[in-house]
């Protein structure tokens, strides 16, 4: 039986909740690339209607983070290099015009503090070996320069490439030796944002982003490449 006022998130449409519960298992990993997504065990476990569901699933397929086959229903996209060269060359572009517009700025200490303050926490994070905790930080760390770009159409078309974004660092942070460069780049971008100078802002994140690129393709081609048992 279906209850839709039985929820236990109040405040919210039922949209925004089967919408925010299905990204965040996409995000998390715990639905996988290749998983199917299907209306009717979404029902059971949320306790909604089908409706919401359904415009959930769309909702999640414009961003990119399902993908829609016909007469098959949903699926999490599996990424491929050329999926992985396409959405970090987009992330290259927005990422180094966030540095550059952050170096810029008059007043920049805060946003310095606070990306120093979470670069200390990804180190401790790797040190514990809790990669979920790192991922999570490697975002928040992104995402701090976006947002204090004061550019807001940026931050949007950098929210949108999100989903995209996080499913492939799954995959990344798997990559041997991957997170302990990743963590000097992100020294090496709060430097020049710390001297204020954006030319070395926008050269160490481009060259970040490109790393990260060049990394996870040549990881994923040596995947494809492995001889199936």
């Amino acid at each position: 039986m279906v209850i839709e006022d039985a929820l236990p998130v109040r405040g919210n449409s039922y949209v925004e909740i089967a919408y925010e519960h299905l990204r965040r298992l996409i995000l998390s990993g715990e639905l996988a690339p290749g998983n199917r997504v299907t209306v009717q065990p979404l029902t059971e476990s949320l306790g909604l209607s089908p409706t919401p569901i359904r415009t959930a699933l769309a909702a999640l397929e414009r961003q990119g983070l399902l993908v829609a086959q016909e007469h098959r229903g949903y699926f999490v996209p599996k990424l491929g290099r050329k999926d992985i060269l396409e959405i970090y060359e987009i992330r290259e572009v927005i990422d180094s015009v966030a540095s550059r517009r952050v170096a810029e700025l008059e007043s920049r200490s805060d946003i310095v503090a606070a990306l120093e303050e979470l670069l200390v926490q990804q180190r401790h994070a790797v040190s514990e070996g809790d990669i979920s905790a790192y991922r999570d930080l490697d975002l928040a760390f992104h995402k701090a320069i976006w947002q204090s770009s004061g550019n807001h159409r940026l931050l949007s078309l950098a929210e949108n490439l999100l989903g995209q974004v996080r499913i492939g660092n799954n995959v990344s942070s798997r990559v041997p030796g991957r997170v302990q460069i990743a963590l000097e780049e992100h020294a090496a971008i709060i430097k020049a944002l710390k001297a204020g100078s954006p030319q070395d802002a926008e050269n160490a994140t481009r060259a970040h982003v490109r790393e990260a690129s060049r990394a996870l393709a040549d990881y994923l081609a040596r995947l494809e490449d492995r001889p199936s048992a």
